[in-house]
């Protein structure tokens, strides 16, 4: 069955349709990533969006019970040149198509993809819908262009309510703007308690469960449309060890007095070079924003740059002068994507070990 691409701009892609029958709209944008495609289909920082693979050919090891990165997807569709249909692998329970219809999400196979990832580098993201063929093609872009993109994704995908993974050392709160599994995966790894809660609470209610540290997770959307996460941000700098990831990052700057910005077409993809400035090392990153910290806000700020992108000279990194605090702007958790950045995670063990010796507190091995 025949399906459409239609963009705010007018233009059109036609191809075949996979996975759900539902229309669905969303902010288009592209993944460079050559494999992983399960965990971007899962990846909470993708809610609302219509995700464009520029690797030709996905779903070729199938889906599997084991690498999501959350339990119910948020994404609005994907865009493919190629589906698998009889994918190959042994831990491969369902092909793209099959689980894209069981989660309700539409799919579009066999369309120019590098036509469509060069337009939106050229012009930006752009607003979409995935229709079927009868759809007015004039109506559905005057429609998107009236429309603005959603300012709840946080929300959307936020846990509800607290919930613990036991551990036997220090205890970490981690708050949760759309957390994936592997950030909890590997602060679990570490032997940490971690206490995972909802995006909304306050500083007073984190402060109450006497963290030893507290790691602000990834997330969707513009980080200015939740004042509130920025208030609370403020409110935790200097009562207990911050590591802010991603959207967790951009949370961190803010309430640092930074200012963020909106990105052409924004960084998505396992293969992003970082430069950490205080070693000259470079590590190849896994990534998923479309907004970034404004180098023109930094100054006056209590905020040092760590990182810049190699490629575009973009912020990726900041410590705080004062507190400690530090974030970075790409996933060091890596899912999918290289461990080049693991490293951080023992950066944010250190700052939780200093922080327990002056404070008195107990430490562990």
């Amino acid at each position: 069955m025949k399906r459409q691409l239609i963009l705010e701009n007018g233009q059109t892609f036609v191809g075949e349709a996979i996975g759900s029958d539902t229309e669905r709209a969303g902010e288009v944008v592209f993944n460079t990533g050559m494999t992983g495609y399960q965990e971007i289909l899962s990846d909470p920082s993708y809610c609302g969006q219509i995700v464009t693979l520029t690797y030709p050919l996905i779903g070729n090891y199938g889906i599997n019970r084991d690498d999501f990165e959350s339990i119910k997807p948020a994404i609005h569709g994907l865009i493919v040149r190629e589906a698998a249909e009889y994918p190959s692998h042994f831990r491969s329970q369902f092909s793209l198509h099959e689980w894209l219809k069981k989660e309700d999400i539409p799919g579009l196979e066999g369309i120019d993809t590098r036509k469509l990832t060069r337009m939106i580098r050229e012009h930006g993201t752009l607003k979409g819908r995935l229709c079927s063929m009868d759809a007015n093609v004039h109506e559905v872009a005057e429609e998107l262009k009236e429309t603005p993109l959603p300012v709840d994704q946080v929300s959307r995908v936020s846990t509800k309510n607290q919930y613990i993974n036991p551990g036997v050392k220090e205890r970490i709160v981690l708050v949760d703007y759309g957390v994936k599994k592997g950030i909890v995966k590997d602060l679990v790894s570490e032997g940490y308690e971690v206490v995972v809660v909802p995006y909304s609470w306050d500083a007073d209610n984190i402060l109450a469960l006497q963290p030893d540290g507290i790691v602000l997770s990834n997330g969707p959307g513009n980080p200015a449309d939740v004042p509130e996460a920025v208030e609370t941000v403020k409110n935790l700098l200097g009562r207990a060890p911050l590591f802010g990831i991603c959207l967790g990052h951009q949370l961190l700057a803010l309430a640092s007095g930074a200012l963020t910005v909106k990105m052409p077409f924004g960084h998505r993809g396992s293969n992003h070079p970082v430069k950490d400035l205080r070693t000259g090392q470079i590590s190849i990153t896994s990534q998923n924003h479309g907004y970034t910290v404004d180098p023109d806000s930094i100054d006056g700020t209590p905020l040092d740059i760590t990182h810049i992108n190699v490629n575009d000279k973009s912020i990726e990194g900041v410590k705080h002068q004062h507190y400690p605090a530090f974030s970075v702007q790409y996933h060091p958790e890596a899912s999918p994507g290289p461990e080049d950045a693991k490293g951080l995670f023992n950066e944010f063990k250190t700052y939780v070990k200093n922080s327990q010796k002056a404070s008195g507190r107990k430490t562990y091995a």
